[in-house]
């Protein structure tokens, strides 16, 4: 009888099936998102916003998760990971509506303030539970797997977005959205409301005091000059890089590219379908060989595909460039956030995933604005040539910092 239960745990999967279901709901709301987010600055373009506008929006929209990010950690470590994401839904569903019924460019930040709302308390939340959900000896290879489904929301969204707004409109692509949203919040609610009779059953009371210490207990790991310290680092310096070019990303294959919203659409999907193929290797080969070696990989991908996406001026071209990204964000994603989730303890990740998303959200904070003053003020070239300066560069702390006591044990 022992023997038969030791085989049966070995072929237990990686993934439980809360965790599945919780993973299709994910997956719903964020086609949802997706299906407009790369779309974004073209529908302030369609309510008279400029260039300067745009990353004046992506600045101002940025500034209430530096504060949320926290207090969302801290709400899904006290109250519960899937009751932080209930209400974090609740916030997505009016987001939703507020971005539909905008008449300006300034309206549609009401939209994002609830958005905003949304992120912070799902977003600490997702990889908090997921880590919760998995042995630390395969946690790179079930985010590696949870990227991979993660990705469907690029794959179907974008191009679904596209598609809908090049036919239909805006507004009627932006309804569709809301209603997959909504179907995804209910599933949310359902999954809080048993988490609340079970797994759940008892949160801790919010207090400042446990505000207080739990922040202190993040601050000194931060702050010791150890892995999340690094991690603090480098992942500020690509966050500042990578946002301040990004943001104007449709714009720029718009414009300089001359794409339709439909093919910027379907550039989305192949970054979808090269990330899925890859998290799950690179899931593999970061529990086996350490995580420094995917996240380097990932910033030397990252750097090649920008100097392709500089050099080309067809769709074609452009293709193959977000088929490098998708590659170069598969190979970090699972595992920065393996790496994140073994370097804190587990009562502490929702609030280190908070406040490391806040402080990289305050680093970046001027950056779509400069990003949009460089591209005026020299070439709309000049912020992704930045970007791949410092993608290259951030290699070399990552090889050298980027090791835990554990993974050099278990490497030996």
């Amino acid at each position: 009888m022992q023997t038969t239960t030791k085989k049966e745990k070995k072929k237990e999967p990686l993934l439980s099936n809360i965790l599945k279901l919780f993973m299709f709901a994910m997956v719903l709301a964020n086609i949802a998102g997706s299906m407009y987010g790369s779309l974004l600055p073209l529908y302030l373009k369609s309510l008279n916003a400029n260039v300067l506008q745009v990353g004046l929006f992506f600045t101002l929209s940025n500034i209430l998760p530096l504060i949320l990010q926290i207090l969302g950690g801290w709400i899904s470590d006290s109250l519960g990971r899937l009751r932080s994401i209930a209400m974090g839904s609740v916030a997505g569903v009016i987001a939703h509506i507020g971005i539909i019924l905008a008449p300006t460019w300034q309206w549609v930040l009401f939209g994002e303030g609830f958005g905003a709302i949304t992120r912070s308390l799902v977003g600490p939340s997702f990889s908090s539970f997921i880590a919760d959900q998995s042995a630390e000896e395969n946690r790179a290879r079930v985010f590696g797997i949870t990227e991979s489904i993660f990705m469907l929301v690029v794959v179907i969204g974008p191009p679904l977005g596209g598609w809908l707004a090049d036919a239909y409109g805006f507004k009627f692509m932006l309804i569709v959205a809301a209603v997959l949203y909504t179907l995804a919040a209910l599933i949310r609610i359902g999954m809080a409301r048993t988490a609340a009779k079970g797994a759940e059953a008892n949160p801790e009371k919010l207090s400042l005091a446990s505000l207080k210490e739990k922040l202190s207990a993040m601050t000194v790991l931060l702050l010791a000059g150890g892995v999340m310290t690094w991690v603090l680092i480098t992942d500020g310096v690509r966050d500042i890089a990578y946002t301040m070019s990004f943001t104007l990303e449709s714009l720029y294959l718009n414009e300089v590219g001359g794409l339709s919203m439909k093919q910027i659409g379907f550039l989305g999907s192949i970054f979808g379908i090269c990330n899925m193929i890859t998290t799950i290797p690179a899931g593999k080969l970061a529990d086996k060989k350490g995580e420094r070696i995917a996240i380097a990989g990932g910033f030397l991908l990252d750097a090649i595909g920008l100097i392709i996406f500089l050099n080309v001026y067809s769709f074609w071209g452009y293709a193959v460039a977000w088929g490098v990204f998708g590659i170069g964000v598969g190979m970090m994603s699972p595992a920065y956030q393996s790496l994140t989730s073994k370097a804190v303890p587990e009562k502490l990740r929702g609030t280190a995933f908070g406040l490391l998303h806040s402080s990289l959200g305050l680093f970046s904070l001027p950056a779509p604005a400069v990003g949009a003053q460089l591209w005026t003020r020299y070439t709309p070239q000049t912020p992704f040539r930045i970007t791949a300066g410092v993608a290259l560069l951030t290699i070399i702390p990552v090889w050298l910092k980027f090791k835990l006591p554990d993974n050099e044990i278990e490497n030996k």
